[in-house]
Formats: structure tokens, sequence, C-alpha cells
């Protein structure tokens, strides 16, 4: 390996988030999970170190290799300070919401935002598909996915902030009831 490799790898390894157990995570697609061990294990006879991660919403547990944390996109939680820049996405109008293109290339654009695992992504994924709906039915695909980034979304802010999801879902809601149409 040369040296200027070896100094890439040594600084990649460094950046690399270490959690410990009981902290908060964030996995892409899935959501906030919480650390509840960080176990060893012989694969293919070699040793490595995995994060058990349990997910909040749905109790499923995935195993994490320590060492591709950021591969995968196994984030911290979102700042309180970051709070305000995803309401800023939703109140953000897209001009063109993409109704153009067929449901399952939107579909296969949103669910690609969605494994990113950024919060800002699936903001904006929400607020697409929200207004999305206001003047068209949305395909089965697409209200599955507006309902997972809701509640990515919410699961989330509510963690950050530390309060329930129902004041965290009524601010959402507020954000759009001045674009929602009079019943």
């Amino acid at each position: 390996m040369t040296d200027k490799k070896a100094k890439e790898n040594s600084q990649t390894a460094s950046k690399i988030r270490a959690f410990q157990v009981g902290d908060l995570a964030v996995y892409p697609a899935h959501g906030v999970g919480e650390i509840q061990a960080i176990e060893s294990r012989v694969i293919n006879g070699e040793k490595h170190d995995f994060y058990i991660l349990k997910v909040i919403e749905n109790g499923m547990v995935i195993m994490i290799p320590t060492a591709n944390v950021d591969s995968v996109g196994l984030r911290d939680i979102i700042d309180v300070d970051e709070i305000p820049k995803v309401y800023e996405i939703m109140k953000t109008k897209k001009d063109d919401l993409s109704d153009n293109q067929t449901w399952n290339r939107r579909y296969r654009e949103y669910m690609d935002k969605i494994k990113t695992g950024s919060l800002y992504d699936v903001a904006e994924v929400f607020r697409d598909l929200f207004l999305l709906k206001l003047t068209k039915d949305l395909s089965f695909g697409e209200r599955k996915l507006y309902d997972t980034a809701q509640v990515l979304l919410i699961k989330e802010l509510s963690t950050a902030r530390n309060t329930d999801e129902a004041t965290i879902l009524s601010e959402i809601e507020s954000i759009f009831a001045v674009d929602a149409p009079e019943n």
C-alpha cells in the first residue's frame, strides 16, 4: 500500500463515528434505533465487530459492521439546531412536482432519496408527495413512500427535540395548512 493510500485509510478510520451501547442512531430508510449491544463474530475466519441496532418504530434488529458505519449511512440523530432547516425544506415550494414523470420513475427517485438516510432528503420526499397528493391520487407505492417519509421525519424530529410525536405532527401539518385547499 502506498503512503498516500495508508494515510487516506487512517484518516477515514479516524472519522468513523464510534457508537456506544444505549446511543440513538439513524439507519437509512428504517429510522431511529438504539444501539443495544456491540458484539464480535467470526465470519469466514475473520473476527468482525458489529453494532446491534434495534429500530424503535418496529423493533427490527439490524447488525451493522462497525467498520461499515459510513458506507451503510448509520449516523447520529439530527442536531436540534438543524430542525429549522428541515422545516424550511418542507416550506419551500418545488416548481415542478414531476407531474410529467410516470409514477414509477418518481417512486424510484423518492426511494433513492429515502435510502440516503438524510433527513433533508426525506423532508423533500414528504413535501413533494404531500403536495402531489393535493392535486392527484398517489399510486400505492407513492402512498407507502409518503407514509414512510412521514414516520421517519416524525420519529427523528421528536427524538431530537425530546418531545412527543403528536407535537411534531401538528407542527408539520401547520406548515402545509396554508397550502391545503378549503373543504
